[in-house]
Formats: structure tokens, C-alpha cells, sequence
């Protein structure tokens, strides 16, 4: 079953680089929704207690990996709101 749950995630996952170096670059936070991250956040959150309470395996890393991608892209969220708010 990991093969198959290592998958589903790097196909959930692989979209996380671009949408950071994208909101890196674009210095606004118009057009993120914080929210939607923090939900993200949430389910590799559940996810991880999941796997720690259940099934603890290798793919628990892959979980940990997207948490903090995710979590930088929250972080760039508030750098670019203080960025659109010096505007």
C-alpha cells in the first residue's frame, strides 16, 4: 500500500515548488488564499498523526516533506501581505 499512498502524494505534492517559486516571485499575496493552505496544511497534518498513530512507514516522510512546503508557502503568504500593504 505505500507504493500506491507515495504516489498519490507526489501527485498531490509536485504542484508545491512551482506554487512557492511563483508567489516568491510575484511579491503579492493577491490571488493565495489562506484558507485553502491552512486546509492543506490540516490533511498532511492528519495525515502524519495517521501514519504515526497506524502505520508508521517511509512515505510518513513524504507527508512531513509536503507539511513544510506547504508551511513556507503560508510563510510567503504573510511576506507578501506586508508587501502589499507597503503599497
Amino acid at each position: 500500500m505505500g507504493i500506491f499512498e507515495f504516489l498519490m502524494l507526489v501527485c498531490f505534492g509536485f504542484s508545491w515548488p512551482f506554487s512557492l517559486a511563483k508567489h516568491w516571485k510575484a511579491r503579492t499575496a493577491r490571488g493565495q488564499s489562506l484558507a485553502f493552505l491552512l486546509l492543506v496544511e490540516s490533511g498532511y497534518a492528519f495525515g502524519i498523526v495517521h501514519k504515526v498513530l497506524n502505520n508508521f512507514n517511509w512515505v510518513t516522510w513524504v507527508y512531513v516533506a509536503l507539511l513544510v512546503v506547504v508551511g513556507a508557502d503560508v510563510a510567503l503568504y504573510f511576506r507578501n501581505r506586508r508587501f502589499d500593504a507597503g503599497r
